[in-house]
């Protein structure tokens, strides 16, 4: 079965494909034909070979403290005692929904109370990305902004008062995780085996999810390693609709905000995306993957010309960096798409904002340019702007 949103979009993208320059594997090592296993996904957008290196990058990744040079933290750190600390493979849905929150949470950290963070900054709009239950560079962004847009100490750590006005912006969910009764949608396919050849991948109907495990994932802002933790003896790929499932009771889609956004402002240096109201508030964080030196994003100030959700994807291969020479092709749809399930295209010619088929990577990588978020990220800012919205380039932001 064709997906519906192939049928009725396929006349109007076909006339109206966006030119892109963007490619979801983002380093000095791109290919055309791209890996599609999850080990070969991160070993693409790393520039390595082997699933252990790339698990190192990883996090390496996440402990980078880079991004800290563009902002000004308030304070000195709260000493922790790193005795005893809470484990990820100690995960269970009592620990997140019963257990005390261990206080402060920042560096280092992991298992329930940096998961706890994690939900409420998703569900407060000041995304932490892929929510995993491990700290990181993107839950440490997430909370600094928090803090700053709270008019608190901004330590980029998380203590009582930060958790305390952290509740309160999440709409006091109750329970953190949830058992959700998956539906017909939550479990539909089709589910497709992507080759690595690009042309092959021209040929096929959608680039849908590859497993079910990818789709649920991606439903709940998560990671299939950390729905499996908190569904032990569950087969992700073999569950029904009817089954229930322990989820993090993630951002609503259809939550709504008090003003619209007057401004998007992007920092290279940061890597991350602000959405901001015409007084320069923020009203929705998350974190993003940008332009390498060999590619680098954009500077100056910009608007966004079109939103098109489900777009195809124009293949380059002039465009991108290593690519092997060939004729262009027409992408399909999906969010395995390279530019995910959407792309805001920048009045700056052949760049955007657009989601990704590697969530994992986000904020960890670089890109061909543009600006890469999560697909939940990405739709959720499209879904709340409009056409001629105002784009910023900045590297000191604060």
């Amino acid at each position: 079965m064709i997906p519906s949103f192939v049928t009725r979009r396929w006349l109007t993208l076909l006339a109206a494909l966006p030119l892109l320059a963007c490619e979801v594997v983002e380093s000095g090592e791109k290919t055309a034909a791209l890996p599609r296993t999850a080990e070969g996904r991160l070993a693409a957008a790393f520039g390595r070979g082997d699933a252990r290196s790339t698990a190192d990058d990883v996090e390496q990744a996440r402990r980078d403290t880079a991004w800290r040079r563009v902002v000004q933290f308030d304070g000195v750190r709260t000493p922790r005692d790193t005795t005893n600390r809470e484990r990820w493979d100690s995960l269970t849905v009592a620990a997140v929904n019963e257990q005390p929150m261990r206080i402060p949470v920042g560096e280092g950290d992991e298992g329930a109370s940096v998961l706890r963070t994690q939900i409420l900054l998703d569900r407060a709009l000041f995304s932490p990305g892929v929510m995993d239950g491990r700290w990181g560079q993107n839950t440490e962004k997430a909370i600094y902004w928090f803090q700053r847009r709270q008019g608190l100490p901004a330590t980029g750590e998380v203590d009582q008062a930060t958790f305390d006005r952290l509740v309160q912006a999440a709409n006091e969910p109750g329970a953190l995780l949830r058992a959700h009764r998956l539906t017909p949608e939550d479990v539909e396919g089709p589910f497709v085996e992507i080759p690595e050849d690009i042309y092959a991948r021209a040929k096929l109907e959608c680039l849908c999810y590859e497993s079910l495990p990818e789709k649920l994932a991606e439903r709940f802002h998560t990671s299939a390693d950390l729905l499996r933790q908190l569904n032990p003896g569950v087969d992700l790929a073999s569950v029904s609709a009817g089954a229930e499932l322990n989820v993090p009771t993630s951002r609503a889609d259809d939550v709504r905000m008090a003003v619209g956004v007057a401004t998007i402002r992007v920092s290279d240096a940061g890597r991350f995306r602000h959405a901001l109201d015409s007084s320069g508030n923020i009203l929705v964080h998350a974190p993003s993957t940008l332009g390498s030196s060999y590619s680098p994003s954009p500077s100056g100030n910009y608007e966004i010309t079109s939103i098109t959700e489900e777009p195809w994807w124009h293949y380059q291969p002039n465009l991108i960096e290593g690519a092997d020479p060939g004729p262009d092709a027409q992408i399909p749809p999906g969010p395995n798409n390279s530019v995910g399930m959407v792309w805001m295209a920048l009045s700056e010619p052949h760049y955007g904002i657009h989601g990704t088929s590697a969530p994992e990577t986000i904020g960890y990588t670089t890109s061909s340019g543009c600006i890469r978020l999560t697909n939940w990220d990405a739709i959720f800012l499209a879904r709340r702007i409009v056409e001629n919205v105002r784009v910023e380039f900045v590297d000191t932001v604060d």
